[in-house]
């Protein structure tokens, strides 16, 4: 009776060892949380994007689906798939995003984020996906502004975070604190404000989807690049990420997007 039960115990063990080493050869390489990552992130196996889902065409939800979609979306979902990693987008407020991060909740910031020194003190950036100039928006026919420096005195709104606060105050303007870019166009369109600064590409998109709403661009900046944001201990994940974009630049990927949602590579 000892002898059975010994060699039963033997091969138990046997069929336990076989059944992990086929786990273990089944298991995802590199790129994979599930694997042993040395990424950090919020949750194993997934990246965890960061989002308005408000800011059209970056980041919004489709009328008829429902679905979340944009620019910025499609970038992510290109880089997590290349990463061979599942995705998870967390909307928030623009002035809340970076405090995610910040706090961990997400592993990147994927809405148009531009880079300046004031954010690369704080926080790691991806190389640019996104190469666009800031435009000054009006009421179409205001000859009061034709310039930054007409600001002086105005009245814009601007999301508070926004680099683009930061060119408005920079120019004199006085700020009309909004959550992003559907409130600013809406108090412009309503007279409420006299401009507002936003990504040219941002306002293509609505002049587009809205031609009879009446603004244009008097103004604009030299062209600015934006990238995905990241924690400052998040090297590993960056050089992940800008790996997976080179591989997205050269087969065509960031392209093929940019002709999507604006009819040409923005990427640079």
């Amino acid at each position: 009776m000892s002898r059975a039960r010994t060699l039963l115990g033997l091969a138990a063990a046997s069929a336990a060892v076989l059944a992990l080493a086929a786990c273990s050869s089944s298991a995802p390489e590199s790129g994979d949380a599930a694997a042993g990552d040395d990424y950090g992130l919020a949750k194993a196996g997934t990246l965890t994007v960061a989002t308005e889902g408000t800011y059209r065409p970056f980041s919004y939800h489709d009328e008829g689906s429902g679905d979340l979609v944009g620019y910025d979306v499609e970038i992510a979902e290109a880089v997590a798939e290349e990463l061979g990693l599942e995705i998870e987008f967390q909307e928030t407020q623009w002035d809340a995003i970076f405090a995610g991060l910040e706090a961990g909740r997400a592993d990147v910031i994927a809405n148009q984020v531009s880079i300046n020194p004031e954010r690369e003190e704080k926080y790691l950036f991806s190389s640019p996906y996104t190469v666009s100039p800031s435009v000054v928006v009006v009421a179409e026919g205001d000859t009061s502004i034709s310039s930054f420096d007409d600001l002086a005195g105005k009245t814009t709104a601007q999301s508070l975070t926004s680099n683009f606060y930061q060119l408005a105050v920079d120019a004199g303007a006085n700020v009309e604190a909004v959550e992003g870019w559907a409130q600013a166009v809406a108090l412009l369109e309503q007279g409420r404000v006299d401009a507002t600064v936003n990504d040219e590409l941002t306002y293509l998109d609505y002049v587009k989807e809205n031609p009879d709403a009446g603004l244009e661009v008097v103004a604009e900046t030299d062209p600015t690049q934006s990238a995905l944001a990241f924690a400052k201990d998040r090297t590993a994940l960056v050089k992940a990420v800008d790996e997976a974009l080179e591989t997205l630049r050269a087969d065509g990927t960031l392209a093929e997007i940019g002709e999507k949602y604006f009819g040409a590579d923005v990427s640079e």
